[in-house]
C-alpha cells in the first residue's frame, strides 16, 4: 500500500485515461442494461419487448396451462417463460460485467484517495466521495446481478407478480381462487400447483445459496480488512480499512438474514406460495 507521504504530482494521482474510460464504459453498460435485453431476448420476434404484450401473452398462456391440469407447460407458457429466462441471462451477463467495471473504477479512485497526501482537503475529499459513491453503484449492480440470477434459474416464479389481477377476468380469477384453495387448506394439489411450488422453492433456494456464498466471503472480507487496519500506520489507510470494514460487516449481516428468510421460504414453499397468491390480488 502505498505510503500518503511520499510526494506525489497532483497529475499523477489518478490517470486520466483509464478514469475516463472506465466511466464510458460503466456509462455504456448502464445503458445496454435499461435498453438491451428485451430486443436480445425476443429472439423469436414475438412481441414480448413491448410489457403489454408480453403480459397478455402469459395471462393467456397462464389460463391455458392452469385448464390443461398437467403437468406439461403449454407452447403458450412455454414461449413466454423462454423469453423470460432469455431476459434475466442478457440482463445478468450485461450487470456483471457492470459491476466489475465499476469495482475496478471504485479501486482506481480508493488508490487515488491513499496516495492524494499532496492534495489539498477539498480534492481529497472529492476523491473519498467518487470512490464512496461509485462503491455504492458496485453495490446496487451486484443486487442486479444477483436478482437476475434468480430471476434465470426459476423464470416462472419471477414472471407470476407480472400476472394481471384477474379482477375483470373471470377465468383468470377462477384459477387463482382454485390455486389459493388448494394451497390454503392444504388438500390433494393438482399438478399446476405441484409444479409452481417446486419453482418457488428453486427460487428461494437460489437467492439462499448466494447469501451464503455473499456472507462467507464478507466474513473472510471483515477479517482481512481488521487485520490491515492493525497493522497500518497510514491515517487515512485506516480510515478506509475502517470504514469498509464496518460496510463489509453489515453486508455479512444482512446476506445471513436474507439465507434465513430464503432457506425458511424454500422449506417451506407451499405456505410461502399460498402467502404469495394472497398478498397480490
Amino acid at each position: 500500500m502505498v505510503s500518503s507521504t511520499a510526494p506525489v504530482r497532483s497529475g499523477t494521482i489518478v490517470p486520466g485515461r483509464a478514469l475516463g474510460a472506465l466511466t464510458a464504459l460503466a456509462l455504456a453498460l448502464v445503458t445496454a442494461l435499461v435498453l438491451a435485453p428485451p430486443p436480445l431476448a425476443d429472439t423469436g420476434n414475438r412481441g414480448f419487448a413491448d410489457q403489454d404484450t408480453l403480459r397478455q401473452a402469459l395471462r393467456d398462456g397462464f389460463v391455458a396451462y392452469w385448464n390443461s391440469g398437467g403437468s406439461t407447460r403449454p407452447p403458450a407458457l412455454t414461449s413466454v417463460i423462454d423469453y423470460w429466462f432469455r431476459f434475466h441471462v442478457v440482463k445478468g451477463v450485461i450487470a456483471a460485467l457492470l459491476l466489475v467495471t465499476l469495482i475496478a473504477l471504485a479501486m482506481l479512485l480508493w488508490k487515488a484517495y491513499l496516495r492524494a497526501g499532496a492534495l489539498g482537503v477539498g480534492q481529497r475529499s472529492a476523491l473519498a466521495t467518487a470512490g464512496a459513491l461509485v462503491s455504492l453503484f458496485a453495490f446496487g449492480a451486484l443486487l442486479v446481478v444477483i436478482a437476475n440470477v434468480q430471476g434465470a434459474v426459476a423464470p416462472f416464479s419471477s414472471l407470476l407478480p407480472m400476472l394481471p389481477s384477474g379482477a375483470n377476468d373471470p377465468e383468470l380469477a377462477s384459477a387463482f381462487d382454485q390455486i389459493r384453495q388448494q394451497l390454503n387448506e392444504s388438500t390433494s394439489t393438482t399438478p399446476p400447483v405441484d409444479d409452481m411450488v417446486g419453482d418457488f422453492a428453486r427460487y428461494h433456494v437460489t437467492v439462499a445459496v448466494i447469501a451464503a456464498v455473499l456472507a462467507i466471503t464478507a466474513v473472510g472480507l471483515t477479517v482481512v480488512s481488521w487485520r490491515r487496519f492493525v497493522r497500518s500506520a497510514n491515517t487515512r489507510s485506516r480510515r478506509l480499512l475502517c470504514a469498509s470494514g464496518f460496510v463489509i460487516a453489515l453486508l455479512s449481516l444482512a446476506s445471513l438474514v436474507l439465507l434465513a428468510a430464503n432457506t425458511s421460504a424454500a422449506m417451506n414453499s407451499t405456505t410461502a406460495l399460498a402467502a404469495f397468491f394472497n398478498g397480490s390480488w
